[in-house]
């Protein structure tokens, strides 16, 4: 268990700092710039989707809604497809925690893997749905509204969505994408629009958004990563993987297995794939857990079945899959094993006890995920919001 405390301590000032830049990004930069450019069914739309998708902090189920708002306002399949594969494999929070506990190599990697599969994965969607119309049904558009996120709302109207989305939750559940909005939450608090605020106004949002928000989007698959990868250190026996040595294609098999049906975020997943491989599991397929976890899981299959049809899934689907084997495949056959396992013989011998730097940030981030689960409890009860 002194490593999972090891990796807890290690993962904080990096967490914090990721959950910060994430504020000033969504304090700073207009919603509206990610939607602009991104309606046309071509190349250049998917770059830019894949662009604004890699830096942007949203976990897997916060990407769905607003994935599916940027196809209501006019955005292409194949840019909804690349900005959704793109965004939950990575972010500037994840990237950051990357690098603290996994080191430099895997935090390049990681997001230059997420932005290559994304720019295939747009593409091989609008070439299977060239035939199809540009924008959505006006009904479908309608259902999708429910499904915005009230920060992106924020930014339109000083409304709430919370009255819209208790409106609308039985008829969207039976649409299917009821496992979705079980996953939203909705922080009911009046905004102004970002154009009418002042310098420390906004810096207060970003405060407010890194702090609060973003821990109450993530914090709980931050705690249920760190949970699994204290069972996997303890109930896994250091040589489980050694039957997988000589077989990389089994080890990244049994791995897709149970990261793609499964919820994982981008950085909840970082503790999983260091406790799987101090167990000895192979740096490729810890990185197909990285990336194939976040990117696809139940809810958003279903969201993407319903609202963008069967085509789009399977070709979502297969360029998630492909982009993370065949990265996998690259770390343990063409680049140097000791790029990717240095960083963990620290976390293994765990000679470090920690600094009082750290143990602060510890402290802080612990008190921060508490007052989220209380804000996000009080939310889900008392959600009441009015015009």
């Amino acid at each position: 268990m002194n490593e999972i405390f090891h990796l807890i301590n290690e993962m904080s000032p990096y967490l914090l700092l990721g959950f910060l830049i994430a504020g000033l990004m969504h304090a700073f930069i207009p919603g509206k710039y990610y939607t602009r450019y991104l309606a046309k069914p071509n190349f250049r739309s998917v770059l830019n989707a894949a662009l604004f998708g890699v830096p942007l902090p949203l976990c897997s189920c916060g990407v769905i809604p607003t994935a599916m708002s940027l196809r209501k306002e006019g955005a292409s399949k194949g840019a909804v497809a690349s900005f959704l594969i793109a965004t939950p494999q990575t972010g500037v929070d994840s990237i950051i925690a990357t690098y603290s506990l996994m080191g430099l190599p895997f935090a390049i990697i990681r997001p230059i893997v997420a932005f290559i599969t994304a720019l295939f994965g747009g593409s091989l969607v609008n070439r299977v749905t060239r035939k199809e119309g540009p924008r959505v049904h006006e009904s479908t558009s309608q259902q999708v509204e429910a499904h915005d996120h009230c920060h992106e709302e924020a930014e339109k109207t000083e409304s709430c969505c919370c009255h819209r989305h208790e409106e609308n939750s039985s008829h969207l559940h039976q649409e299917g994408v009821g496992e979705a909005s079980d996953e939203e939450h909705c922080h009911c608090h009046h905004a102004e629009t970002k154009e009418g605020m002042t310098f420390w106004q906004k810096i207060v949002v970003a405060l407010r958004y890194a702090f609060v928000d973003m821990v109450e989007d993530i914090g709980k698959w931050l705690v249920v990563g760190l949970v699994i990868a204290a069972l996997i250190t303890v109930l896994v026996p250091d040589s489980f993987f050694a039957v997988f040595k000589d077989n990389t294609w089994l080890s990244m098999l049994l791995v897709l297995v149970i990261s793609i049906p499964m919820y994982i975020c981008a950085t909840g997943s970082i503790p999983i794939a260091v406790a799987l491989m101090l167990k000895g599991l192979t740096p490729g397929s810890a990185l197909v857990l990285l990336m194939a976890g976040p990117a696809a899981n139940m809810a958003s299959i279903l969201v993407i079945r319903h609202r963008l049809g069967m085509k789009t899934l399977v070709a979502y689907l297969v360029s998630i899959i492909a982009g993370a084997v065949a990265s996998g495949f690259v770390i343990d056959y063409l680049l140097p094993r000791h790029w990717f396992t240095d960083a963990l013989v620290q976390i293994e011998h765990c000679v470090q006890a920690g600094t009082w730097f750290t143990w602060t940030c510890t402290a802080l981030l612990v008190v921060l995920l508490i007052n989220a689960f209380v804000q996000k409890h009080h939310n889900h009860s008392h959600c009441h919001c009015h015009d």
